[in-house]
């Protein structure tokens, strides 16, 4: 859906948008297109700028400067109420006070929609959410995931342009929130609506997104579908924040070549002068345990010890050490299959492969 959107005009145009709270700067100079029909994500650590960012789009916060554009107007300057979105937030902000139907109603009544035209919206929403006997409850006879779904249907009942959902799942429990994310995901593919959501959870932005926008210090470290920010980081900070990653302090030797320790090693392609002090990370999964054979032992192939093996379900990490390497334990993720094949165990010595493809050269944390 997003690649076919993006051939034409982007439905929202955020450009060089600024906020200052005194001499904070809690966004700077961001600029982002979102097309319609996209499911975008914001994610970042607490205080990296997100929330402030969606609040500034839907004129909760006006920006110290900057523009925003929504299908083709500038809505920059308008008060929320002019603003074509609906909202969900974290607490669900449901009126106490008025049955489940009378919430998802209010913004219609407040828009002066007839009552047959409400009762049939309503009805519309509460099935569509799921939740088609329970309008004639209240908020607090609902479960947590009951309430998010009459809140989402609330923000989708006057038919918005734009759909802003504030970190929605975070106050629900873990089973709760995976189920409930798949079906936000397959409601909003089917409605078509634009929604930009905030999240500080990775899953929940690599499971639901069309594009990942990760935010860090009040600006955007990348933005990419999230498969690009999962497997082609451009920084170290999308690359340690997204997943785990090993990282090692080594010294570029040659082209695309290091060294860590007494350990020499091919990386991806870098830019990088010999000499220069880098950082090289590889994912868990990415550290292959090598089979013996009698083929030579390739450059980036070398003898680990294992030191501890934690076990996670469907895989094993484990943690390695080569006495060439320092201080530096890898973690690698292996399968059960490969765990009980290779009979590995702690205290055993086993041969790792680090493939050149999967070892990335960022500038030294240091620097």
């Amino acid at each position: 859906m997003a690649n076919d959107a993006q051939s034409s005009r982007p439905f929202l145009q955020i450009d060089r948008l600024s906020k200052h709270f005194g001499h904070f700067i809690a966004l700077d100079q961001v600029s982002l297109d979102v097309f319609e029909g996209e499911f975008v994500c914001f994610l970042g650590p607490s205080g990296c700028g997100k929330t402030t960012f969606l609040r500034a789009i839907a004129g909760l916060d006006i920006q110290t400067s900057g523009t925003v554009i929504q299908a083709g107007k500038d809505i920059s300057a308008l008060p929320p109420s002019e603003r074509d979105f609906g909202i969900v937030f974290q607490s669900y902000a449901l009126f106490p006070n008025l049955t489940v139907e009378k919430n998802i109603a209010f913004g219609l009544e407040n828009e002066k929609a007839n009552q047959s035209h409400i009762q049939k919206r309503v009805t519309e929403l509460l099935d569509l959410v799921g939740l088609p006997d329970q309008g004639k409850k209240y908020p607090a006879q609902l479960s947590g995931g009951q309430q998010q779904r009459i809140a989402l249907a609330r923000a989708l009942a006057t038919s918005p342009g734009l759909l802003l959902l504030d970190e929605p799942l975070s106050a629900l429990d873990a089973k709760v929130r995976t189920h409930l994310r798949h079906e936000m995901k397959a409601l909003q593919r089917r409605l078509g609506v634009t929604t930009i959501m905030v999240t500080h959870d990775q899953e929940e932005a690599l499971t639901m997104a069309d594009r990942i926008v990760v935010m860090n210090q009040g600006v955007i470290e990348q933005v990419g579908t999230p498969t690009e920010i999962y497997r082609e980081p451009s920084t170290l900070f999308v690359a340690d924040f997204i997943g785990a990653m090993n990282q090692m302090s080594a010294k570029v030797t040659e082209a695309n070549r290091v060294s860590i320790g007494g350990i020499h090693l091919e990386t991806r392609v870098h830019q990088y002068g010999n000499g220069e002090s880098v950082t090289v990370a590889i994912r868990p999964e990415d550290i292959i345990p090598a089979v013996e054979s009698n083929s030579p032992v390739g450059e980036n192939t070398f003898p680990v010890t294992v030191e501890e093996m934690e076990f996670l379900g469907s895989f094993w990490r484990v943690s390695l050490t080569n006495a060439e390497l320092g201080d530096v334990s890898l973690e690698a993720d292996m399968s059960i299959n490969a765990i009980r094949r290779l009979d590995i165990e702690p205290g055993k010595q086993v041969l790792v492969e680090l493939p050149a493809s999967s070892l990335w050269v960022f500038p030294n944390k240091a620097g």
